[in-house]
């Protein structure tokens, strides 16, 4: 049976006392409504990730970052890398968010690289996709997903998907 996934993305919000805070909330929240079949995914900023995984320990809490860069290492400012992740125990990792694709300039060409970053490094990907408001009246959201999904993941094996989520977001 696939459960359901509730993920929520902080992107550039809360500091690191509103973080603990909301992780302790989650947690109550989660013991009250006693969810069975649902994954809790929680994507703080990177100044608060080791802190959130910590008190997110021994919890139905898991932890993703927001991005992660496609090479192992090396002189990128402002970066991170998955054995970076994997060594304060986060296994999961944003890739393709909109923002990422818009603000950052993101192609399907680098998001490529990234989910193969991932997988290579045993780690699950949640892979954001979908279309802006323009291309949906113009009727060009069909196709605009199918670029996304096509250049990021279709060079995959079907055994690599069940590392990856699929996270549909129309703008």
């Amino acid at each position: 049976m696939r459960k359901n996934i509730v993920a929520g993305n902080w992107k550039m919000n809360n500091n690191l006392s509103e973080s603990k805070k909301l992780v302790k909330g989650i947690k109550k929240a989660i013991k009250k409504k006693k969810l069975k079949n649902t994954r809790v995914i929680v994507s703080p900023t990177y100044v608060n990730l080791r802190s959130v995984v910590k008190r997110a320990k021994k919890s139905a809490i898991e932890v993703a970052a927001q991005n992660m860069h496609q090479a192992k290492e090396g002189a990128f400012t402002g970066e991170i890398s998955a054995d970076m992740l994997k060594s304060i125990d986060v296994k999961s990792v944003i890739l393709g968010h909109s923002e990422r694709r818009t603000y950052f300039g993101e192609t399907g060409e680098l998001l490529a690289k990234k989910i193969n970053t991932t997988l290579e490094n045993d780690m699950e990907a949640i892979f954001c996709f979908g279309e802006l408001l323009e291309d949906r009246k113009s009727g060009n959201h069909f196709s605009v997903v199918e670029s996304q999904l096509k250049k990021a993941l279709f060079h995959l094996k079907a055994v690599s998907f069940k590392n990856i989520i699929l996270a549909y977001e129309p703008v």
